[in-house]
């Protein structure tokens, strides 16, 4: 009997002290939060602006709860890759098809890095005078610049998130400009024009020069 007893104090003993190994041994969870998205968005944009991308590794890409917690309500200031980009998409072409929104995202990601063109999203979208003359005419329209249709919204995020992950075709041609389909600006004679998409006309500089 007492050998008994002493064969399962010694069974008990091995499996408590099993399991405080196995709880110091754990790694600690990962950080998780829009400040952390964020960052990884600032490397996914370096990463664009270079002159030789490089792949994104699995960790290194950004998923779609983590782009749908960055800037929640449309509100938060224009001081990050995501939410420039987004609300780029969202106010340029709000309404219309997800391909005619893609567009608009390729223009941007065209001209990151680009010659003539600043080396971050926030500079590209608020290159030029907030009221005047801008790159993107909501930039400088007066208006606020929430973002007020969650749907819309949700769909333009999706869309930075697939072109900071250089997941997203360029339906573009390589195209730096665009106007609407409604308008005829004088400096679009001075262009190549690439491709027709909804509601929208894009264009590159011939021979590779920026206006």
């Amino acid at each position: 009997m007492h050998r008994i007893w002493v064969a399962a104090s010694v069974v008990i003993a091995c499996l408590v002290g099993c399991q405080r190994a196995e709880v110091d041994h754990s790694q600690p969870p990962a950080a998780t939060g829009p400040a952390v998205t964020e960052k990884k968005a600032q490397a996914l944009e370096q990463n664009a602006a270079a002159a030789e991308k490089a792949i994104p590794s699995p960790s290194e890409l950004i998923d779609k709860p983590e782009v749908q917690a960055v800037d929640p309500a449309g509100g938060e200031p224009l001081d990050d890759a995501i939410t420039c980009l987004a609300r780029t998409v969202y106010w340029e072409a709000r309404g219309e098809a997800t391909v005619d929104m893609e567009a608009i995202a390729n223009v941007v990601m065209n001209r990151l890095g680009h010659e003539g063109f600043p080396k971050t999203i926030c500079s590209v979208v608020r290159q030029g005078q907030e009221r005047g003359s801008c790159q993107f005419s909501w930039w400088c329209d007066g208006r606020s610049d929430q973002a007020k249709e969650d749907e819309s919204y949700a769909t333009a995020k999706e869309i930075a998130r697939k072109a900071l992950n250089l997941q997203l075709m360029d339906r573009t041609g390589g195209a730096l400009y665009f106007h609407q389909m409604n308008a005829t600006p004088a400096w679009a004679g001075e262009y190549i024009k690439t491709v027709k998409i909804g509601e929208f006309v894009f264009y590159k500089p011939r021979g590779g020069r920026t206006r």
